[in-house]
């Protein structure tokens, strides 16, 4: 099946080399191009995208805005945030808002390719350099910051459950997760479905954030 994507971005080099490459792999298809938030979201809605490729910082409505508006609709669409700065500041409110994805733009095109049928798929991808900012954002927080309240226990999973925490907290996809525990990928779903349905953890970021309370992952 053909993974569907839209392009949001006000640089239209940048659209450009991402439609070169994508044009390049069989399984993916740009269906349309944004040049702002309020497009992306227009675009979103008509086309059903399985994917966009959203910059952070656009004129008019940004990404954040647009990831939002997106993500709090009727349908289905992924969103993969893309910035120049992998310390951008809007780390959080882009994840806050639904994104699925993080990631900079001098990673390789072929990393952000792979990152977009890791997140059709249904799973969720940040660079690992934003992951080691996103952490150590976190302890600098106050409590009052709106992040995920604290959990200082991890009871109720099993010893391999929490190794699998560890190991998302590292960044690692399914995939990933399948082939360092030789497991299956439809395991690695499961432990990782359940790890979010145990911890009340809404996405793969706020397991991220319970490792590091835990005390089972450091900055």
């Amino acid at each position: 099946m053909t993974i569907r994507v839209v392009l949001a971005d006000d640089q239209p080099l940048v659209r450009a080399a991402l439609q070169m490459v994508i044009a390049d792999a069989p399984d993916l298809e740009v269906v349309g191009e944004a040049n702002n938030g309020s497009e992306a979201v227009e675009l979103a809605g008509s086309l059903e995208p399985d994917v966009v490729v959203m910059d952070i910082r656009m004129p008019g409505m940004d990404g954040i805005e647009a990831t939002r508006l997106i993500t709090g609709g009727p349908g289905t669409t992924q969103i993969i945030m893309l910035t120049t700065f992998d310390d951008d500041d809007y780390v959080y409110a882009a994840l806050q808002a639904g994104a699925s994805g993080f990631l900079v733009k001098d990673m390789a095109l072929d990393e952000i390719l792979a990152a977009v049928r890791v997140v059709a798929a249904g799973d969720a991808l940040i660079a690992p350099s934003v992951t080691r900012r996103l952490i150590k954002d976190f302890v600098g927080r106050s409590p009052s910051a709106n992040v995920p309240a604290p959990r200082r226990t991890l009871d109720g999973i099993t010893a391999r459950e929490r190794e699998v925490l560890t190991l998302v907290s590292m960044g690692m996809s399914n995939a990933e997760l399948a082939e360092h525990m030789v497991i299956s990928i439809a395991t690695a779903k499961t432990y990782v479905s359940r790890l979010l349905t145990k911890l009340h953890a809404r996405d793969r970021v706020q397991l991220v954030i319970i490792a590091y309370e835990a005390g089972l992952v450091t900055p």
